[in-house]
């Protein structure tokens, strides 16, 4: 069986802090709905904050950032071009980070306090580490 092709775009190294800007602003957005109550607003903000910072990563360390219609082939990117002896955990953290994207946009439910709330955590641990390792 072919491994799948992910679809890279060449970005140059300098411009990661774009990216990380993009995230903190995601982050701020996240801390700022979950204050609110708005439990749904707070997750996606959360999710894309972990996309950003994902980004930022990648161009920093390798010049690439995903181009691939899904989010998920971040997370097999990601393990195999950041060198930290952390990124197998991370990216085992983004991969159920990147699940609730679905969950929040698509499902006729609402993103509940608790699935905030336990994303939130989620998201403060991967960026705690992005940012270690920037």
């Amino acid at each position: 069986m072919t491994p799948k092709e992910i679809y890279l775009k060449k970005v140059s190294r300098e411009r990661y802090a774009i990216y990380w800007d993009k995230a903190m602003e995601f982050f701020e957005s996240m801390v700022d709905a979950a204050l609110k109550h708005n439990w749904n607003a707070a997750g996606l903000a959360g999710v894309h904050c972990c996309i950003s910072a994902t980004d930022a990563l990648l161009v920093k360390h390798a010049g690439v950032r995903s181009s691939s219609d899904s989010h998920q082939d971040v997370v097999g990117l990601l393990q195999s071009t950041i060198r930290d002896e952390a990124v197998s955990k991370q990216a085992k953290r983004l991969g159920e980070i990147l699940a609730q994207k679905n969950l929040i946009e698509y499902i006729d439910k609402s993103y509940t306090e608790k699935d905030a709330v336990a994303l939130k955590v989620s998201v403060e641990r991967y960026i705690e580490w992005a940012r270690r390792v920037l």
